[in-house]
């Protein structure tokens, strides 16, 4: 069989299991599958293994690491229990408690990495509305799309952005005040669609009913963690490489007489490292075999230069194969156009709302939803869908407006 085909079909079929999740008839998840997909792009030939290795975006790797050790140690610290007591104490009545779980998920996803955020908070907020008898859904549905519309703000707020702040090399600080709005805004509609489709819930709600939360936290280790985390973020504004800032401050975290770096680490999302590794040179692959003429022709014609046109294509592709692998699919031809700039913004933007469409459409939002479960709260995919739809058809509409 000719290699071309041979890597078209190994990038279908990789693609094919990230989309759906699981191989069917099988246990190979979507990081099995890239993994799978990598290795029978180097056994065909397809790509050798120094091009192989030449494929995976260590800036990607490293930024991601150096976030999920400090994630970690902000948990272990007791951080995200505080935050939420904090939260829970200063809100009076149910809609103040919505707009304090949907702020503190979309500031903290947009400089720790959105996916992370959600698994810290959900079951805080879920036992948060349980012991003072609300009804759970729609404040978990604030912390999935909050979450996903805060970490449109920075490079750092969720895994395809770091993607696209190492493709592009755009200035932290840049990026920041291209989307930072965009986030801002996305939030408040987000509140405003939540609210309006469970008025019940909120506008006739009476006041909360407060619980005593009982949070463990280290005050020495939670200092420590916060000092170094502002020292990241300065350091980002500052120009360091945010990579290489990331895994310093991470590796400076392990530092500690507290907390046994084991412990720290097996709060690492492994699995999601390798996953991007292993999309990487499935890509790469991928685009040997695809990127013909015929085909850079053909997507030439769709006009991704108008921030539009990108945005719909970016959102479309990214509910059917997820957000990472449509960035890494639409990357080829995003450097050719006229303003690279706007085009990777409009990417990163356009890729991570889209994420709110429905309940499959981000991690962050999975995450949610399986965390849920384990306090016996079931959110369905209408419950999501009647707010995700139109707050993704919003959010997006205010994006190509804003980068236009």
């Amino acid at each position: 069989m000719d290699i071309r085909i041979t890597a078209l079909l190994i990038f279908a079929a990789t693609y094919a299991v990230v989309a759906f999740g699981r191989l069917p008839w099988s246990r190979l998840d979507r990081t099995g599958a890239a993994l799978l997909g990598a290795s029978l792009m180097v056994a065909s030939g397809a790509l050798s293994l120094d091009d192989a290795y030449r494929a995976v975006d260590f800036n990607t790797i490293t930024l991601l690491l150096g976030m999920m050790i400090i994630v970690a140690t902000l948990r272990v610290s007791g951080f995200f229990g505080l935050a939420a007591a904090w939260v829970e104490g200063h809100a009076r009545r149910p809609l103040f408690l919505l707009g304090g779980i949907a702020l503190v998920s979309a500031l903290l996803s947009a400089f720790l990495v959105n996916d992370t955020i959600c698994l810290m908070l959900t079951p805080l907020v879920a036992e948060m509305t349980l012991a003072t008898r609300r009804n759970a859904v729609p404040y978990l549905i604030a912390v999935a799309m909050a979450s996903n519309i805060g970490s449109v703000a920075t490079i750092t707020g969720n895994p395809q952005n770091i993607m696209i702040g190492s493709f592009s090399q755009i200035p932290y600080g840049h990026f920041v005040a291209a989307l930072a709005p965009v986030a801002a805004m996305g939030v408040v509609v987000a509140l405003v669609f939540i609210v309006a489709l469970n008025r019940r819930e909120f506008l006739e709600g009476g006041s909360l009913r407060h619980h005593a939360v009982a949070v463990e936290w280290d005050g020495w280790l939670l200092a420590k963690s916060l000092f170094v985390f502002g020292a990241l973020i300065a350091a980002f504004f500052w120009g360091v490489t945010p990579a290489k800032a990331a895994i310093v401050a991470g590796a400076l975290l392990l530092l500690t007489r507290r907390v046994p770096t084991e412990r720290i680490l097996r709060e690492i999302d492994w699995p999601l490292l390798l996953l991007f590794a292993g999309l990487f040179i499935v890509t790469s692959g991928g685009e040997q075999a695809l990127l013909t003429p015929g085909l850079q022709r053909a997507v030439g014609a769709l006009d991704l230069g108008k921030p539009l046109n990108l945005a719909i294509i970016a959102g479309a592709l990214s509910n059917l194969v997820s957000n990472v692998p449509a960035v890494l699919v639409l990357k080829p031809f995003i450097a050719g156009l006229g303003d690279p700039d706007r085009a990777w913004l409009t990417l990163a933007m356009g890729a991570t709302l889209a994420g709110n469409f429905t309940i499959l459409g981000s991690i962050a939002n999975l995450i949610v939803v399986q965390r849920a479960k384990r306090h016996g709260i079931v959110i369905d995919f209408w419950d999501h869908f009647r707010i995700g739809a139109p707050v993704t058809i919003v959010t997006i509409a205010l994006g190509v407006w804003w980068l236009s």
